[in-house]
């Protein structure tokens, strides 16, 4: 109970301590005038209160991740905790503020265009491309568990499919409608609920305390098989919403539409982001604690899924509210992240068409493809969506830390706090890619009959994250240059 308490201060004291360096940074300024106040339409630019801007950005970025994504995690062991701390401060939280703010600073952009004005046209069409189909993906990704759920606890008549549309028929709603009009009055609802439970959750631990093992005990990886689920880079995408994500940097836009300052983005922004991270250290200790160690929490995922398991906790430890809680917790969390996953879409492709969002007709125009091929995507099976969905998220958290890095050294500002955390996930997400089974290994093993090795995979990262910096150097360099020209 030591090391957990240890870590929950320094997820507190990265927001306070470190958040207040990330924006002294960027150079976050309270007299500049935020988009909401020169683009407003009723729409998207809408003006919110920033306590409701919060619960929104929270919502929208965690869903079941740092639950779910964290119970599956800890079995990394001890690991799992330092990253949840650490990546949360020094990697998912400047991320997301700094894609927060980039965006407030490009007028509301979305993603792909922040990316593609720092790393140029071609990056810029690539992440469009890449970003629109992520965002279809999760859209269809999150349909399903809700929609099984929902189907095991109503009438017969109501089954699956049933549910599948009803969600679908809401997703586009949300997509369509002004953001104040649906999203702003049910978010901050289940945002309150999420963080509710986890506040109950983590007063049962201290209940509990003498259940749960220390961080510094039984210090390796507890997976059952760790040679093909090695610490680098498995737990580092296994838990993604709850250190990082790229998913995040979608949106971030959204909100930045709606902020009325910027002296209000460091808690949105950086804030959300640490909130998701103690939301994920408190699952990851509940799931060991509940299972009294390792081996429980190994036999039960085993034998049953963390929805259960969730469902299991919150019963026990905070009575017939606390089911409650659980149910509404894994039914709504992942509806109100396909749901803002789809509208982002919307705003991706009004971006790069250039089409104004104010009359629903061009809204429709811009929505209906969009919703087509999200429907078309559901049929294929979800093992499948969810296999491309873990990597695909890292990937886009890559390029956005990137273009943030080019951003800050292009500006003159400590650009080493995105660099660091861009070259260590490229390194962790190349390495996935080649060594996952859902990976390379699905062209190389019916093609060649073998999958890369490990080692090949570490090394062939640690190329590719070297020539990232080796081009980046090389740009330093020009901006150097043009700036002692200018000078002259």
């Amino acid at each position: 109970m030591i090391s957990f308490t240890l870590a929950l201060l320094l997820l507190i004291a990265g927001y306070v301590v470190y958040g207040a360096f990330v924006s002294r940074v960027f150079g976050q300024d309270a007299a500049r005038v935020t988009p909401v106040h020169t683009m407003a339409d009723g729409v998207d630019f809408v003006p919110l209160p920033t306590w409701k801007i919060f619960l929104i950005q929270f919502l929208n970025i965690a869903g079941l991740g740092p639950i779910f994504g964290a119970i599956m995690g800890v079995m990394f062991g001890p690991a799992a905790f330092l990253w949840i701390v650490f990546g949360t401060i020094f990697a998912g939280a400047v991320h997301d503020y700094m894609s927060g703010m980039l965006s407030l600073r490009h007028n509301g952009a979305s993603l792909p265009e922040i990316v593609g004005a720092e790393l140029g046209g071609g990056i810029r069409n690539t992440m469009r491309v890449f970003s629109l189909l992520l965002m279809i993906l999760v859209g269809a990704v999150f349909v399903y568990n809700p929609a099984d759920l929902l189907g095991m606890l109503t009438p017969e008549s109501l089954d699956k499919t049933f549910w599948v549309i009803l969600i679908f028929v809401y997703y586009m709603l949300a997509t369509l409608l002004p953001i104040d009009k649906l999203i702003g009055k049910l978010y901050p609802i289940f945002g309150f609920a999420l963080l509710f439970m986890a506040v109950g959750i983590m007063c049962a631990l201290y209940a509990h305390w003498g259940d749960m093992p220390e961080m510094w005990t039984g210090f390796y990886n507890h997976k059952a098989d760790p040679e093909s689920s090695p610490i680098f880079p498995m737990m580092f995408v296994s838990i993604a919403c709850g250190a990082i994500s790229g998913f995040h940097a979608t949106q971030s836009p959204m909100m930045a539409r709606c902020l009325k300052n910027e002296r209000h983005a460091r808690p949105v922004f950086y804030g959300a982001m640490v909130a998701e991270g103690i939301v994920a250290l408190i699952w990851a200790a509940a799931a060991i604690t509940f299972t009294r160690g390792y081996d429980g929490l190994q036999a039960m995922l085993g034998n049953s899924s963390p929805a259960i398991l969730v469902n299991n906790i919150s019963e026990s430890w905070l009575g017939a509210i606390g089911g409650i809680l659980a149910i509404l917790g894994v039914i709504a969390a992942p509806i109100t992240s396909g749901d803002t996953a789809l509208r982002s879409a919307r705003l991706i492709a009004a971006d790069f068409m250039h089409v104004d969002q104010n009359a629903v007709l061009k809204r429709l125009a811009v929505s209906v493809p969009i919703f087509g091929i999200c429907f078309l995507t559901m049929l294929m099976p979800y093992e499948v969506l969810w296999r491309y969905f873990a990597w695909c998220n890292q990937v886009l958290a890559v390029f956005t830390l990137w273009a943030i890095t080019v951003w800050l050294a292009r500006n003159g500002k400590l650009y080493v706090i995105t660099l660091v955390p861009a070259m260590f996930m490229t390194a962790v997400t190349v390495t996935y890619i080649i060594f996952a089974p859902e990976g390379l290994s699905l062209l190389t093993q019916p093609l060649f009959g073998f999958a890369i090795s490990y080692t090949a995979a570490v090394a062939i990262a640690l190329c590719a994250t070297a020539l990232l910096l080796f081009l980046f150097g090389k740009y330093l360099r020009g901006v150097r240059n043009q700036i002692t020209l200018s000078a002259e």
